[in-house]
């Protein structure tokens, strides 16, 4: 039996006053959901809850790169609400099945605001918004009608406040998805007064989406009427009275109508607005609550809060209440009991994102891996950048066997056979470079595009397999993909240092600039080769040896961070949030800092930590340094700010850094884990001496199964650098 602590109202004063949230604390008012949906942050905006698949929101007109997500700060039209929205993404998608109330006749298009009397669309203004997570709010000002948003897993919820008109009417929209989507197939009838059923299928990111909706309104409609090219819209109308509350609730499913109207009656057979959004706040303060923080800086608990927050969008629910799913291959399948999941952005996330949900979200991991499973069983490979039913192919590698092969080895897979098949099979299909890095031993930049980057990552994902293949006793296994793992000393050039092109005779790419970076034209990918030369976290001993001494490969670390941030040539907007050239914007640099703690220098790790964390980190809208990507650049902060990175890409040594606040209590897989920091401050960043569970520690990283565990991990802090430990 767990003991709660019961607070008296005195206590409870007192402890926030020192910087302490009471248990019975609502997290969820320190969720900024402004933050990140300004600058290049591309996070969503709306009503959901965690990991849903309803992401109920507003989308508006520009379908341009810095709306990926439907929506930014800069910008105040809106064309209407649709069920779902992308997070963080670099390329836009999907925004199915979109709502607008309208009064009187309109235009069955987007409309634009250079004929702001055509279209559906309309201005509102971020002083009348309202959002919180579980529930949106906003007016649209053209039409007079107040919007307010909520949402279950599956169904998304609408209230509508309208003015007195016999020309009411609420307008499905299935033409218009986001960005790069285009409708291909849609359907839409009426059945009976109340309701409307559906399906849009459409191609974009995803080649092939499917969704189906059955949507029920809260009072009859006096028609409905199919609209617009190809009839993609539906207007139902009604007549109001001034204040009158109409209602609609919208379900969603990748397989059928009758499964959509299946999860509407399963999730929300009720019209209770109120009760919804309370309870879709209580899932939020639930999850958000398996990690609790003491500190008395307001602003940095709610970037904290917020940042988890974003790390629980994706991945998102891919099976309907009965367990079904729209397969890799497009079939239907059967969950059996377990939960699919989509949307796995995982060149992005298996980098911090999915350590973190390792340690905070046990009771999800065996789940979300055997649908890894059984995406590579449908498609005969791991997922790359899986969406709703689709392989993107998107970014370079191998990502899904890291994010497998970490899952394997913290044992949240019970068939590890069928797990480790997966990793093998993924890592030899002969496809995306991969036939040639075979053939060469390296990827040959005259014969494949951004080459590096793709043998590389490559690279990583084959020291994971060889971690499970050692774990399984496969010896045989362990020695090839160990061997091919260090393929980046093919591409290390001793005379410039850096990781470079090379071409299949053995020369090198000229000329070269290591400053210069050539968006998906040149051998780097969303990056140059002072960001990639660093892209070895799994073997730095060995990248250590390309240099020839500790001293060298030191001196060169530390000049990343002290030589210009000027880039040369059509350089991907992904390279943001620079020091020197150190790019925290992307991913690929994630792990860069932590290596000073794995050399022996943690002093220099702890000085980089707290500047990444204090300046490119801050709670207003452009409080990110880089896109969101599905959560992995919140999740650099939680981690780092709880004192610790995973560097490696699979196994969980979890490296220290500099912890931000003075306690944190994280729900683990076996109780709770405490992380004491005492005489923590901006001067006392400096890790003195560790301690787990009472007794001295003597290591720079901490194990995924003593974390697991649980007990109290302390650091004592001090304004010295200090080497605490002996490698």
């Amino acid at each position: 039996m767990k003991l709660r602590t019961i607070f008296t109202i005195g206590a409870a004063i007192a402890a926030v006053a020192c910087g302490k949230a009471p248990q019975s604390e609502s997290l969820t008012q320190w969720v900024d959901m402004r933050i990140g949906t300004g600058g290049h942050g591309h996070v969503f905006m709306g009503a959901n809850v965690p990991f849903g698949a309803v992401q109920l929101g507003p989308t508006s007109i520009p379908q341009t790169w810095d709306w990926c997500s439907g929506y930014h700060v800069s910008d105040t039209t809106v064309i209407g609400f649709s069920h779902t929205h992308l997070s963080g993404t670099g390329i836009g998608d999907l925004f199915d099945v979109t709502v607008m109330p309208v009064i009187g006749e309109v235009t069955y298009a987007r409309g634009t605001e250079d004929e702001p009397q055509s279209g559906l669309w309309s201005y509102f203004s971020h002083a009348d918004e309202v959002a919180r997570p579980g529930y949106y709010r906003t007016r649209l000002l053209r039409y007079g009608i107040d919007a307010e948003l909520t949402a279950t897993n599956r169904v998304g919820l609408h209230r509508y406040t309208f003015p007195a008109s016999d020309e009411a009417a609420v307008v499905i929209d299935l033409e218009n998805g986001g960005c790069w989507d285009k409708a291909t197939e849609t359907r839409m009838e009426a059945e009976g007064d109340r309701v409307v059923t559906g399906y849009r299928y459409s191609t974009g990111w995803a080649k092939d989406q499917k969704i189906y909706f059955a949507a029920e309104f809260s009072k009859p409609f006096t028609s409905f009427e199919l609209k617009g090219e190809n009839n993609m819209y539906g207007r139902a109308s009604f007549a109001t009275t001034e204040g009158e509350e109409l209602l609609l609730k919208v379900a969603i499913s990748p397989v059928s109508v009758e499964n959509a109207k299946e999860n509407l009656a399963a999730e929300l057979p009720g019209w209770d607005f109120e009760a919804t959004a309370q309870a879709a706040d209580a899932a939020w303060n639930d999850e958000l609550g398996r990690v609790r923080i003491e500190t008395a800086d307001s602003s940095a608990r709610r970037i904290f809060y917020t940042a988890l927050y974003h790390t629980m969008i994706v991945p998102s629910t891919f099976c309907d209440v009965n367990g079904d799913y729209r397969g890799a291959d497009g079939k239907t399948y059967n969950a059996e009991g377990a939960h699919i999941y989509t949307t796995f952005s995982l060149w992005d996330t298996y980098r911090a994102a999915q350590p973190l949900m390792t340690l905070i979200h046990p009771d999800r991991m065996q789940d979300i891996a055997a649908t890894m499973v059984d995406i590579y069983k449908q498609q005969g490979k791991l997922p790359v950048w899986h969406l709703v039913g689709n392989e993107t192919d998107c970014m370079v590698g191998n990502p899904g066997i890291c994010a497998l092969a970490d899952a394997v080895l913290k044992g949240y897979v019970p068939n590890r056979e069928e797990a480790y098949e997966a990793l093998k099979a993924s890592a030899m299909v002969p496809e995306r470079g991969m036939d040639l890095r075979m053939q060469y031993g390296y990827i040959p930049c005259d014969l494949y595009n951004e080459a590096v980057a793709f043998d590389l990552e490559y690279a990583i994902a084959d020291w994971s397999v060889a971690q499970v293949a050692r774990e399984l006793g496969k010896e045989e296994d362990y020695a090839y993909f160990l061997d091919r793992s260090k393929s980046y000393r093919h591409l290390f050039d001793p005379e410039t240092h850096f990781l470079r092109g090379r071409d299949s005779k053995g020369g090198w790419r000229t000329p070269f600039d290591p400053f210069s970076a050539i968006h998906r034209g040149d051998d780097y990918c969303e990056g140059n080769a002072w960001q990639y030369t660093w892209l070895v976290p799994h073997d730095v001993e060995g990248l250590i040896e390309c240099f020839g001494s500790k001293e060298a490969f030191t001196a060169k670390l530390d000049s990343l961070f002290t030589v210009s941030s000027e880039l040369a040539g059509a350089a991907s907007p992904d390279i943001s949030g620079l020091i020197g050239q150190y790019a925290h914007g992307n991913e690929p640099s994630h792990h860069v800092l932590y290596f000073y703690t794995m050399i022996g220098q943690p002093w220099k790790t702890a000085d980089k930590v707290r500047e990444v964390l204090t300046t490119l980190y801050h709670d207003q809208p452009d409080g990110l340094s880089g896109n969101e990507d599905a959560g992995q650049m919140s999740a650099w902060y939680i981690l780092s700010s709880l004192g610790m990175y995973q560097v490696e890409p699979a196994g969980g040594r979890y490296f220290f850094g500099s912890p931000l606040f003075d306690r944190a209590e994280l729900k683990v897989r076996d109780g709770l884990l405490t992380i004491v920091a005492h005489n923590n401050s901006a001067e006392n960043r400096y890790i003195q001496s560790v301690r787990f569970n009472g007794e001295e520690y003597d290591k720079p990283c901490i194990d995924f199964e003593s974390l697991a565990r649980g007990g109290v991990l302390e650091f004592e802090m001090g304004s010295e650098p200090k080497v605490w430990y002996e490698l």
